[in-house]
């Protein structure tokens, strides 16, 4: 991420937009890169990441995945594997609402993970999920096509493209 894309500047820069959110910090980034952006696409799952799994097969266009875990910390939705996935597929990262695991391996990959904790248990595989809806948590909302701004200062959402 160049400079005119750190999510300070672009606070300082478009912070009278109407549509223009940060998040509560509530987030830890896992990966080597800590800085990402992209426009959104949604998951809501709670404790069962096939929807995620079947996502990530897709070609991700430099988009950031953004999924609604219910906050949960009782399982991981993702690990080593789904993020080799995420950088094969071309995802520019995730943000996730639920916990990661595997993260010793995860960083040393290339990827841009932003998730609340760890989680040593897989989750379970039921296939349910939605995908591409309106999703809220840290005190934002989050819509498909929307553009997501990451870095080490935080993370911003806003309608409009701001790079």
């Amino acid at each position: 991420m160049t400079n005119m894309l750190a999510t300070a500047d672009l606070c300082d820069d478009n912070s009278q937009l109407e549509h223009f959110q940060i998040l509560e910090p509530l987030f830890q980034s896992y990966g080597t890169r800590a800085a990402f952006h992209g426009q959104i696409t949604t998951l809501k799952l709670f404790e069962d990441n096939s929807l995620l799994k079947l996502t990530l097969q897709e070609p991700g266009d430099q988009r950031v995945l953004v999924i609604d875990g219910g906050g949960s910390r009782r399982c991981a939705l993702m690990g080593d594997n789904l993020a080799q996935m995420l950088i094969d597929q071309d995802w520019a990262g995730i943000i996730l609402y639920g916990c990661i695991r595997n993260c010793a391996t995860l960083a040393s990959m290339d990827v841009g993970i932003k998730a609340l904790a760890t989680h040593p248990l897989k989750s379970n595989k039921r296939n349910h999920g939605e995908r591409d809806i309106l999703i809220t948590f840290a005190g934002v909302n989050f819509k498909k096509d929307h553009y997501l701004y990451a870095d080490e200062d935080g993370i911003i959402v806003s309608e409009q493209n701001l790079s």
